[in-house]
């Protein structure tokens, strides 16, 4: 039985699509049991409106406390340990669950990861991992936002962890994997980016194909996409952004007129199929790679498909032994 703690403080939407996420997510997943970590009284409340699901795999752990958006989030670690977060890292930590979701504070989940749960043995920096759309399947992009400032050797580590992740969950074979620069000439880019295509082209265990602009990127010229936090942040933000006004201005032209709402009807279908793939609620959540257990991060005002999603995530993530497989690759490099 797989265990998942989901952290059901600090989503922009409140206890209840966590709650209803995880009655939907143990219907799908009959080997998984859920802990949900917040307060009791709410949660118990939300949970009696079901009553088709198997209350034995699903465990409500009360917690006193709660780390807010605006908190510091090292010193909110330390000192609120009997919060929703907190207490769900300390599970992972002792053995007593595989992974932690949530969708509370950015810096609160990176802190906690750091601290509580800890990094793997040689690992640098811990990226959060994200699956991007392209026309093709999906990429990985690594780091989201969780080390703005790094150093060559650590966008090489990025490149290992994000190579097993894709290998391993995807079944990616022999993943292709780019740095993010701007440009693809090996002359271009900054001294970062220059140290870390020297170190990787020479890398054995990588399938390195060499720089990608990020003009690039949604045509699915690479299947793990390489930047530091700052520019991943940058390029995933872009995306989400990008993706919102289109479905807008597409929602717009199609209702715009009564020629235009018949064309609408004829290429639902296939518009429906094609939207689908930009569609975050089944792109699962941003796993902090290299710590010694997996914490997932999903968006603050995820709905319930986000929170399903990462369920199947974490199994598959647990499943395929991806942690297991970077803590024994960099204890042995």
């Amino acid at each position: 039985m797989i265990t998942i703690v989901i952290d059901t403080i600090g989503g922009d939407n409140g206890a209840a699509i966590c709650v209803s996420g995880a009655i939907e997510g143990l219907k799908q997943n009959p080997d998984v049991k859920l802990i949900l970590t917040g307060h009791k009284s709410e949660l118990e409340s939300y949970l009696s409106e079901y009553e088709d699901y198997d209350r034995s795999r699903l465990e409500i752990i009360d917690c006193k406390e709660e780390i807010g958006l605006n908190e510091a989030p090292v010193h909110a670690v330390r000192e609120k340990k009997d919060s929703s977060l907190v207490v769900g890292l300390k599970l992972v930590k002792d053995g007593k669950a595989d992974a932690l979701i949530s969708a509370g504070s950015t810096g609160a989940i990176l802190a906690g990861g750091q601290f509580v749960v800890g990094r793997a043995k040689g690992v640098k920096r811990t990226p959060l991992a994200h699956l991007i759309p392209t026309t093709k399947e999906p990429a990985l992009l690594l780091d989201c936002g969780a080390n703005v400032d790094v150093k060559p050797e650590v966008l090489v580590q990025f490149a290992e962890m994000g190579s097993i992740y894709m290998e391993s969950v995807c079944g990616v074979k022999s993943p292709r994997v780019a740095l993010v620069n701007v440009g693809t000439e090996e002359e271009k880019g900054n001294a970062l980016v220059k140290k870390a295509y020297e170190i990787l082209k020479e890398k054995d265990n990588l399938n390195f194909t060499g720089y990608i602009e990020s003009r690039a990127i949604p045509y699915g010229k690479a299947d793990v996409i390489v930047a530091d936090g700052f520019n991943g942040n940058v390029i995933i933000k872009l995306y989400e952004g990008l993706s919102r006004m289109i479905l807008k201005e597409l929602k717009g032209a199609f209702l715009s007129s009564f020629s235009s709402k018949l064309g609408a009807m004829l290429v639902k279908k296939s518009m429906k199929k094609t939207l689908k793939r930009f569609d975050a609620s089944d792109k699962g959540g941003a796993p902090l790679l290299g710590l010694k257990g997996l914490v997932v991060k999903i968006h603050g005002n995820s709905k319930e498909g986000e929170v399903i999603s990462a369920i199947a995530q974490c199994r598959s993530f647990v499943e395929n032994d991806v942690n297991g497989k970077i803590v024994r690759g960099f204890e042995n490099a």
